[in-house]
């Protein structure tokens, strides 16, 4: 069966993925239907929780004739949801619902310890015995996989067959993203990699950051810059992607010099920097 998640695609290849965010709406969703990124991530952190909006965002995004003409099976944009829970709330019932709605990932903010990164993974895996391959961090997503099956347009089985954890599992279609968003969460990112497999991305909370460092959002200044070096450099010593989350046409340069390979425009979207993105990476 071909990728269905396509930054898991993109980024598995060697390419840089490209994502923007978006409001948990269908309106929105329709704006990002037919654009070329290859994630969108619905923003429920400062917005509002609400399932139902939630679910009917993930079918808007759906473009059939794409899909018909493309080589998968999922739309893309691939969506992921950025629950509202900080790592410290564990927020397993956020992940859940993310991922029965049709989520092929769950970005979790302020996490900032080996045990909320443990347990960020754990939320997005089905439990199995003690002993089995890739037993580990262990699972406790409860068990309801129809809606979700047919969003990814698979069978139930095939579901379970592929809704682990990547790069865990390599078969895997769920992201798990961690954001750091503070110098507890720096201090603790060489161990939260190094002890918890599955995590798929590391993406830089730039907003929290810089509130924390008394310059806000003053993304530019010596603190930020050695804030955000310092956790690429761990990233890259771990092999672990890491991502930027408010890429321009005036920095989208220095951010691919700099190493990310997961592009986010902000605030929400901005063409030009997606566009200047995939021509200096060869995606256009």
């Amino acid at each position: 069966m071909a990728r269905l998640n396509s930054i898991i695609r993109a980024l598995e290849s060697g390419q840089h993925a490209f994502a923007a965010f978006a409001a948990p709406e269908p309106a929105a969703a329709l704006d990002f239907a037919n654009t070329d990124y290859d994630g969108l991530v619905f923003e429920a952190e400062h917005k509002a929780w609400d399932a139902t909006v939630l679910r009917d965002s993930l079918q808007y995004l759906l473009d059939r004739r794409r899909i018909f003409e493309g080589d998968t099976l999922a739309p893309s944009p691939t969506p992921l949801i950025r629950v509202p829970v900080n790592g410290a709330e564990y927020g397993q019932w956020h992940a859940k619902q993310a991922l029965d709605l049709g989520a092929f990932g769950v970005v979790w903010p302020h996490v900032t310890t080996v045990e909320e990164a443990r347990n960020a993974v754990a939320a997005c895996r089905y439990p199995r015995l003690p002993g089995e391959k890739l037993y580990e961090p262990a699972g406790v997503r409860g068990d309801a996989p129809t809606a979700a099956a047919r969003y990814w347009g698979i069978s139930n089985q095939e579901y379970y067959r592929k809704a682990d954890v990547w790069p865990l599992d390599p078969d895997g279609e769920i992201l798990v993203v961690l954001m750091i968003e503070d110098q507890r969460g720096i201090e603790n990112l060489p161990d939260i990699l190094k002890q918890v497999p599955g995590i798929g991305m590391v993406l830089i909370g730039e907003g929290d950051l810089s509130q924390e460092l008394g310059v806000p959002r003053q993304l530019d200044h010596p603190k930020m810059v050695d804030a955000r070096r310092r956790i690429v450099g761990i990233c890259k010593e771990n092999d672990v992607v890491v991502g930027h989350p408010h890429v321009t046409a005036n920095n989208v340069e220095q951010v691919l010099e700099d190493g990310y390979r997961f592009l986010m425009s902000a605030p929400v979207r901005t063409f030009p920097g997606l566009e200047k993105g995939r021509k200096l990476t060869g995606r256009s």
